[in-house]
């Protein structure tokens, strides 16, 4: 959605915005005379008052009840998201505590762990953090161990800490020089390459063995093919779901804890933080994406907005990601304030997977 409403001038999206940062902090409607006593708009009650009509008239703001404030709607926080032209940035209090939570995370479960932790207490609400997908992950080491004269084990590890096992039974007994060798060509042929990749480089290199090892090096390579091509299931780990209980009525809450209880409807909450083409977002650089209401993908999550992007190796969020990360609450959310949270711990996320790497 462009980001510009031709239709509206800037005094009316300023009194949008108004109106959006009061419900966000009072949950009570606003009214035009609590705008004209708070904001400097430079006009009078009557004014304000013609304005919040067409917004309304425009169906930005509505009038619950019987009530003489006006509250948004979900168009009108598109538009205002729509509109940010900064997010909020972070306090130092929030900048130390996530360095503080990230220190002495030593492998990948442990940091997943303490990020969706860490999203959860920051933003007040449910988050939900992907593991890193080894579809997206390059081969940082392989070893092969033996541990019988006819059984290998075989250990691949990725750039990303993820690792990957397999015990190989091989019909005649292998030498340790055979099994070096045969690590040396393997390791030599696929480290620093991605795992979609491990197929081709492997092709055409059982002509450097010994024919006596040809046999053993076929099931070998067989077996690498399959741990790099048959991922598991992509992991998603929640947390924060009490969070809900604060801002959603009981009937609300239900069939939303129903729905996060599947994994492959938080794969599809994240799926367009891993593909931003798919979404409206904030800045080209961040690619944080927002949905609001009715934008929502899950039927059941329709009441609530969500909050996500994408993370990589290093600083910078842009192209490839290997996961995503982000926020699930109510309409009714700070989405200046969310947008920078989870914006900074992807980033510090993704610092990690740089390191770790």
């Amino acid at each position: 959605m462009s980001a510009q409403n031709p239709s509206f001038h800037e005094r009316q999206m300023e009194i949008l915005r108004a109106i959006v940062d009061e419900y966000v902090q009072t949950e009570e409607p606003v009214g035009s005379k609590a705008l004209a006593e708070r904001y400097h708009f430079d006009v009078s009650p009557a004014t304000i008052r013609n304005d919040m009509a067409a917004l309304e008239e425009a169906g930005l703001i509505t009038q619950p009840h019987t009530s003489a404030g006006r509250i948004p709607t979900n168009k009108g926080y598109r538009q205002f998201v729509d509109r940010l032209a900064r997010v909020k940035p972070l306090s130092a209090h929030e900048k130390r505590a996530i360095e503080r939570f990230m220190e002495g995370a030593n492998d990948l479960d442990e940091v997943v762990s303490r990020t969706v932790r860490l999203l959860a207490q920051l933003t007040k609400q449910v988050a939900v953090v992907q593991y890193p997908s080894l579809s997206r992950s390059k081969v940082r080491h392989l070893e092969i161990l033996p541990l019988l004269p006819t059984r290998i084990m075989l250990v691949l590890i990725t750039n990303i800490g993820r690792v990957e096992q397999r015990v190989v039974e091989l019909a005649q007994p292998i030498t340790d020089d055979s099994i070096a060798i045969i690590h040396q060509i393997l390791a030599g042929a696929i480290s620093g390459h991605a795992l979609t990749e491990v197929k081709v480089k492997l092709e055409g290199l059982s002509s450097q063995i010994a024919s006596k090892d040809r046999g053993a090096f076929s099931l070998i390579t067989s077996t690498l093919v399959e741990m790099a091509i048959e991922h598991p299931e992509e992991k998603v780990v929640l947390a924060g779901t009490a969070n809900l209980a604060r801002t959603e009525a009981a009937d609300v809450i239900h069939p939303i804890l129903e729905a996060l209880e599947e994994q492959v409807v938080l794969l599809r909450l994240l799926s367009d933080a891993n593909n931003p083409s798919a979404a409206s977002s904030i800045d080209p650089v961040s690619s944080v994406q927002v949905k609001i209401g009715e934008e929502q993908r899950e039927e059941s999550l329709r009441s609530t907005s969500s909050v996500t992007v994408g993370y990589g190796m290093g600083d910078s969020l842009a192209g490839n990601t290997i996961g995503a990360l982000g926020v699930l609450g109510p309409t009714r959310m700070d989405y200046a304030s969310q947008i920078a949270r989870v914006h900074a711990v992807a980033r510090y996320l993704s610092r990690f997977m740089e390191s770790d790497g």
